[in-house]
């Protein structure tokens, strides 16, 4: 058996509708998992667990709306997931929002308090909702898809580099909780990917070639690089790692040589 088979196994991906979440859940489903499609609008849901299931033909997926900012409706997708699969594998916290872009002199203190409710304590609410059954089994993977943006500053997204940070202590501290009961808890470090979410940073020629040229790779990333990182942390091919912060950024946080 290949050690990316996730045959048998259940993975809830938030912000899976679009972009990371979206190829994420596309990748999982392809190495056997069942999925389930999680974002705020049902109806971009209901398409993207259609359109697995029309690839696998077996009820691969299933679609269940939530606002990561709602705690009792992320108590619901995962009820509505034992119920509709009989148990949690694999929790992907993909979902997070920037309703600010500029110096954090000028953030008002609620968009500040939106980005860390929204981007760390929501990745909180949904470990310990998932992580009981998990560590009853002794077997379960925690995956927080962070930004390089958590190791480096920033005149533009500061706020949103600030909770990104937050995320990779988060996951040390939970790995650190959980190891005991072989639940692994990891975060992805993704740099600039070609994603709605990010499209205020690349979505002009000149600001994406000078993001490209900063970028030994010479890109900027596609949802499906990170997508093959969240395969390789939810399977047993990474079964001996936690509490680490996975950089895929083609090579951003090394910087060039002249």
């Amino acid at each position: 058996m290949s050690l990316f088979d996730l045959t048998g196994k259940v993975a809830i991906i938030t912000g899976s509708s679009r972009g990371i979440g979206q190829a994420s859940a596309v990748e999982l489903a392809r190495q056997g998992a069942r999925v389930v499609i999680s974002s705020r609008k049902q109806a971009a849901c209901d398409a993207v667990a259609a359109a697995i299931n029309a690839e696998h033909g077996d009820g691969r997926a299933i679609a269940v709306a939530a606002s990561i900012s709602d705690k009792p409706a992320l108590q619901h997708l995962v009820d509505k997931t034992r119920r509709a699969f009989g148990r949690i594998d694999v929790l992907v916290c993909n979902a997070a929002s920037n309703p600010y872009y500029g110096p954090m002199a000028g953030i008002e203190d609620e968009q500040f308090r939106k980005i860390l409710e929204n981007n760390v304590l929501s990745n909180h609410w949904l470990i310990q909702m998932v992580a009981p059954e998990m560590r009853e089994r002794k077997a379960g993977s925690i995956v927080i898809v962070s930004s390089v943006g958590g190791l480096r500053g920033s005149p533009v997204i500061g706020a949103y580099n600030v909770s990104k940070a937050a995320d990779f202590q988060l996951a040390r501290n939970y790995a650190v909780e959980y190891g005991i009961d072989n639940v692994r808890v990891n975060c992805i470090a993704p740099g600039l990917i070609k994603t709605d979410f990010a499209r205020a940073l690349w979505d002009t020629p000149e600001a994406e070639q000078r993001s490209s040229r900063a970028t030994p790779l010479r890109r900027l990333g596609d949802p499906v690089d990170i997508a093959g990182a969240v395969v390789y942390l939810a399977s047993d091919a990474s079964r001996y790692m936690t509490g680490q912060a996975m950089v895929v950024d083609g090579g951003v946080t090394i910087g060039l040589a002249f």
